[in-house]
């Protein structure tokens, strides 16, 4: 019997090895070398499509630094980094795939590092290390990046606001040329990101586009907070998407859900409808996405929801925390993108006022609907839920619907709210931020600042609502509570104050509505409560 067994047990390893060796691949079996400076691009593509061509199987990238361009992922592989592995980003362009699009006059723009398109069960695993070495083509921190989006004479600070020339602390910093996405994913289905550290991308960390059936899950991100556009994680019109256990400090949007399709640079133009397509997303929605126990900061928002044509619908956000960002919760519809079921649950913020051309003015959860060019159309936002919120901010709630486009069904339930002042609070506080948004006296201009601003709203509810002001204020915060343009309105056991003990501020202050209903809303002794016109 003792015979027998050891036999057998030499026949399992004898058929484990066999099994390693026809359906895995070790990347310097074909040339790579992980001294961190031979280029080692051709190596892993090799090793991908040879896997590929058996079947399939893990491509496997042993401890050591290996200097890449363009990797391209092919069906069924799993590329697996293991303890001590880097793959570190060429800081030659050259290196890197050209792809064509319609954006630039060159008539192309490069991939980035990782590239997968029309594939079906693929893989990115391991506690190895992808480097995009992104801060290498960023300039100096004195040449710092702008944009046109915005028009310094209607903010508060008028012409100092973000002056020409200025050394901008927080960035974002500009750069004359850059790779593309770090990590491209484009109508893949069956995808798979686990337990990888992501470091300095030079933009966006990683598309998720047009993909279905995608699990992201204890993943890092460490991206340079002054570059620009570095987001994280961002799906665009992917569907069935879980993300959870993620980490993720990025100099843009950390998770980001956009209805975006083939039009943005970064893409392959498929051209394509959804419906005809062989892999991927064939609907043409962004939907059923999770993210959950995920850690972010960023220098825009934590989360965005919006943007794109594509509609967006049935996405939940649980058990989170923000910090240290431009912004908590941002949804927007532009570009004619519908938004709807939405719910954001068990959410600590804390947000702040930065530095330069960043979108977000410390607001801890906005919300806006509004057209973004001259022949624009907004796109209509309803069925979004706010539960269990708890947020320090460098501003208010912020609730903005065009009246061709009012928000409809928003509910923030059992929301704590303490609103500080900050390092930037006098040189870029006092102002509303839409961007993007037309005309520019709508993008970011000067307005005064309560805790929770509304406008353009059908059916708000706000329930279990505590705010509450810290010390040393600017003057521009105002009102507890303001809402305007409403049809139907619930408030119920809402705590609010305004900002200073002023006569002109109220609590509650209720502009331009209909169909109002408060229960059990209370202030302090000495403050007024309510402040009614033209409500009905």
């Amino acid at each position: 019997m003792k015979t027998s067994f050891i036999v057998l047990s030499v026949c399992s390893l004898l058929a484990f090895q066999n099994c390693r060796k026809n359906d895995s691949f070790d990347v310097c079996r074909f040339g790579a070398v992980g001294d961190g400076k031979t280029l080692c691009t051709k190596a892993f593509n090799d090793a991908i499509a040879t896997c590929a061509s058996r079947g399939g199987g893990t491509v496997y990238v042993p401890a050591g630094t290996y200097y890449s361009g363009t990797i391209v992922m092919k069906s069924n592989i799993n590329l697996h980094l293991e303890p001590g592995a880097v793959i570190l980003a060429s800081r030659d362009t050259a290196d890197y795939m050209k792809m064509p699009t319609h954006q630039f006059q060159e008539g192309y723009v490069h991939f980035g590092l990782i590239y997968a398109a029309d594939c079906k069960n693929i893989s990115l695993t391991g506690h190895g290390v992808i480097n995009g070495n992104g801060t290498f083509f960023m300039n100096s921190i004195d040449k710092p990046h702008s944009g046109n989006d915005f028009d310094r004479k209607f903010t508060r600070q008028g012409m100092d606001f973000m002056r020409p020339g200025a050394v901008i602390e927080d960035g974002p910093v500009s750069y004359n040329y850059r790779p593309g996405m770090l990590v491209v994913m484009l109508r893949c289905e069956n995808v798979t990101v686990q337990d990888l550290m992501f470091y300095d991308s030079p933009e966006w960390t990683f598309r998720i586009g047009d993909c279905e059936d995608v699990l992201v899950t204890g993943i890092t991100i460490r991206n340079n907070q002054l570059i620009p556009n570095s987001d994280g994680i961002h799906c665009t019109t992917s569907r069935n998407v879980r993300i959870s256990n993620c980490d993720i400090v990025a100099g843009d949007d950390a998770i980001i859900v956009t209805g975006f399709g083939d039009e943005i640079s970064g893409s392959e133009i498929s051209g394509i409808p959804y419906p005809s397509r062989n892999t991927g997303n064939k609907t043409g929605y962004a939907e059923n996405v999770t993210v959950t126990n995920c850690v972010l900061s960023s220098r825009s928002a934590g989360i965005r929801v919006g943007y794109g044509e594509n509609p967006i619908r049935n996405l939940v956000f649980s058990n989170i925390v923000i910090y240290g960002s431009n912004r908590g919760i941002g949804v927007f519809a532009r570009d004619k993108s519908d938004i709807e079921n939405v719910e954001f649950s068990n959410i600590i913020i804390n947000t702040r006022l930065h530095s330069g051309h960043w979108w977000g003015k410390g607001e801890p959860i906005h919300v806006s609907a509004i057209r973004d060019s001259r022949n624009g159309k907004a796109g209509t936002i309803r069925n979004i839920r706010f539960n269990n919120i708890r947020a320090e901010s460098g501003a208010g709630i912020l609730l903005y619907g065009a009246s061709e486009s009012p928000l409809e069904n928003i509910t923030l339930k059992d929301v704590t709210l303490s609103i500080k002042s900050g390092k930037y609070s006098e040189s870029y506080g006092g102002n509303f931020d839409l961007r993007p948004a037309y005309p520019l006296d709508l993008a970011l201009f000067a307005h005064d600042i309560p805790g929770c601003f509304a406008k353009g709203v059908i059916n708000l509810v706000i329930k279990d609502f505590n705010l509450k002001w810290m010390d040393n204020l600017p003057n521009y915060f105002s009102d507890g509570l303001a809402i305007y343009d409403f049809r139907g309105l619930l408030l119920q056991d809402a705590f609010a104050v305004p900002a200073f003990n002023r006569k002109e501020l109220a609590a509650i202050r209720l502009v331009n509505g209909s169909e109002a209903e408060l229960l059990n809303c209370r202030t302090v002794k000495g403050i007024q409560l309510l402040v009614k016109e033209k409500v009905r």
